[in-house]
């Protein structure tokens, strides 16, 4: 079958880089995204953890956007608890202004982050909330777009207030609805949203998801049939053991997001081969393996075209999740641009 394959970036940042060093790799993995045939590159939004730098997707984006010439890049996604509508709207406005028909803006239900970084992004103005989130949906894709019509109460009485999201870019972007719930699943059918459900995160209820997405898909002006694709957590290397061994670091630092051990940036390779790891961390470990694509480059192309026969999707979101060597450059990536050489070489 004919294979897209895309990009989803979190800035990994590991024990031997700054995190102005991550960056700076993430942007040299964009471009050689985009010089090998990739669709799109997306960044994901999280915040105050060391391990991950990119708590500002748009910046992000904007970086990329002038660095490509064919790549769609964008959000994987914004997380909309924390961001009024307006300021959503105006921000990818003006990147649309900037990369005109190559940006995406997917959107997602969850604060990504604890309760109190929360509450210090929501602390500079009113911003939008889980229990409206459906209606800050379309304030955004209205703002974005042809605008809205507000009433407001002035001294004079109740009038009409004209709102649109600028710069007015020639075209608007293209807004996925991003959820690991059978919520997101819903309200995309009924916003006529493409979706993604975040397979590479929890790995379960991705057919449930997408059997609700599309069974209750309801047309709407900018979508017609229901759009969606597969995201996964890959690790492709020359060998399979290379592989593994890329991939155990950011394994194990997974495992101390779920086991609630304190979090610090990603070992190198070196490191983790030697770290010890406890009995609960070595079985959340395993279960990801079971999850993860982490392989030599026939078994892991391989693995990757039958995930997407099983859910029925042309493209595919790596999240690529190799981890670097000590004697590698601080400011490259040399396993997560190999995992993507790889798999490009065989299915693109």
């Amino acid at each position: 079958m004919a294979l897209a394959l895309s990009v989803l970036d979190l800035v990994p940042v590991s024990t031997a880089q700054t995190s102005a060093d991550a960056v700076a790799a993430s942007l040299a993995l964009a471009q050689r995204a985009d010089d090998l045939g990739y669709t799109r590159y997306w960044f994901a939004e999280h915040h105050n953890m060391p391990a991950v730098a990119s708590t500002a997707p748009p910046v992000l984006i904007a970086a990329v956007a002038a660095r490509t010439s064919r790549l769609r890049v964008g959000s994987g996604g914004v997380m909309l608890p924390n961001h009024a509508p307006l300021t959503v709207a105006e921000q990818f406005a003006a990147l649309e202004a900037i990369a005109p028909g190559r940006i995406d803006l997917g959107i997602g239900r969850a604060p990504g982050s604890d309760p109190v970084i929360t509450a210090l992004l929501r602390s500079s103005g009113p911003t939008s909330d889980v229990d409206r989130f459906e209606q800050n949906l379309l304030d955004i894709r209205a703002l974005a777009g042809d605008g809205a019509t507000i009433t407001i109460n002035t001294a004079d009485g109740l009038r009409d207030y004209d709102v649109r999201a600028t710069p007015a870019a020639a075209g608007i972007p293209e807004m996925w609805l991003l959820g690991s719930s059978d919520y997101s699943a819903h309200l995309a059918a009924k916003l006529g949203l493409p979706y993604v459900f975040a397979h590479h995160f929890s790995g379960e209820g991705t057919g449930r998801a997408l059997e609700i997405y599309r069974s209750e898909f309801r047309p709407s002006e900018r979508l017609e049939t229901p759009r969606t694709f597969l995201t996964v957590n890959a690790v492709v290397a020359d060998t399979a053991e290379e592989a593994l061994a890329r991939a155990l670091p950011s394994l194990q630092n997974f495992s101390r997001l779920r086991t609630g051990t304190p979090l610090r940036a990603i070992d190198t390779v070196e490191a983790a081969a030697v770290a010890e790891v406890d009995a609960a961390s070595r079985l959340v470990i395993d279960q990801m393996l079971e999850r993860w694509i982490v392989d030599a480059p026939e078994a892991a192309a391989r693995r990757l075209t039958e995930l997407a026969q099983t859910f029925d999707v042309d493209e595919v979101m790596v999240s690529p999740s190799a981890a670097s060597r000590e004697s590698e450059p601080r400011d490259r990536s040399p396993g997560r641009e190999r995992t993507l050489e790889l798999l490009a070489a065989r299915l693109l």
